[in-house]
């Protein structure tokens, strides 16, 4: 698959996503990952957010490492599950550190906890409160589902839902992953008829592994369009052809959506460096030559 690519545009900035490591190997891998991908220089990097503790006080670790390495981060932050002091002590440290960017969720509710959802249930309550601890002082990432969010009832409802969140505060949003370019479109005609005017980036997330791949979208919600499941199947056990195949396929897709109109483009990089460096390279996105992509395992 080959095509033809513009000149990058900085007016649609790049950010990336990693999680916070579990062990020294994990985060020495983690560090060396983003002294590659700041080549790109994205506007920010965001942090996750684990649930029920599992990476929580990770995530604040993680924050204090990338913005020791020179990144504007912007940590997750779930309100399921999470206590007001708790929110609370998070945004003052943040505060603290002088983080100005968050990305708020609603979360998925952690296992163990039975019905006990924590003290704000929904996504646009979290923006809401954060705005009236923080004032201005956080610029709010919140997210948006182009394909609907698997535990909605409706697009409708589900649109409805994103725009409470732009209404209680939100400055921009990032789309969670997708492979059908119709969709964050439609989706982005619905929310702008309804008077949002907050940029919506496309989430985008490199292909290297079938298996993986189909798992996350199971439980995201994420439509594999049936061409391109069935493609990647054929790969196999090849996964240099599956990476070279998936590197194309994503450059062409971020292209397009560049081309559309979309305002950026934020990359969930599984802490790995080489495949988003190689897709930012095609797009003409990385000033870095092709010689300096290492591969980060």
């Amino acid at each position: 698959m080959t095509t033809s690519l513009a000149a990058a545009d900085t007016s649609q900035p790049l950010s990336l996503e990693f999680f916070p490591p579990r062990d020294l190997a994990a985060q020495e891998r983690l560090v060396r990952s983003v002294k590659q991908l700041m080549a790109l220089r994205p506007e920010y990097v965001s942090v996750t957010f684990g649930a029920g503790g599992s990476t929580r006080s990770g995530t604040i670790e993680t924050v204090r490492l990338m913005h020791n390495l020179g990144c504007d981060a912007a940590p997750h932050l779930s309100c399921v599950g999470s206590s007001l002091e708790f929110l609370r002590d998070t945004l003052t440290t943040y505060r603290e550190l002088g983080i100005r960017r968050v990305v708020a969720l609603r979360g998925d509710l952690p296992s163990g906890m039975g019905g006990d959802p924590g003290d704000l249930h929904y996504a646009n309550e979290l923006v809401a409160f954060i705005r009236e601890h923080s004032g201005d002082w956080f610029h709010i990432e919140v997210a948006a589902y182009p394909e609907m969010h698997p535990q909605a009832d409706s697009l409708q409802k589900d649109i409805d839902y994103f725009v409470d969140k732009v209404d209680a505060g939100a400055d921009a949003a990032i789309t969670q992953y997708f492979f059908n370019a119709d969709a964050y479109f439609d989706f982005v005609d619905r929310v702008q008829a309804r008077g949002v005017t907050i940029p919506i980036v496309p989430g985008i997330m490199p292909i290297t592994n079938y298996n993986q791949l189909r798992r996350f979208s199971t439980m995201c919600g994420a439509e594999i369009p049936r061409w391109l499941g069935h493609r990647l199947a054929d790969f196999g056990d090849d996964k240099a052809s599956l990476r070279d195949f998936g590197i194309d396929f994503i450059t062409a897709f971020s292209q397009k959506l560049l081309d559309n109109g979309a305002p950026g483009l934020h990359f969930y990089t599984l802490n790995n460096a080489a495949v988003t460096q190689a897709i930012c390279q095609q797009l003409d996105r990385n000033p870095a030559p092709a010689s300096a992509v290492v591969a980060v395992g």
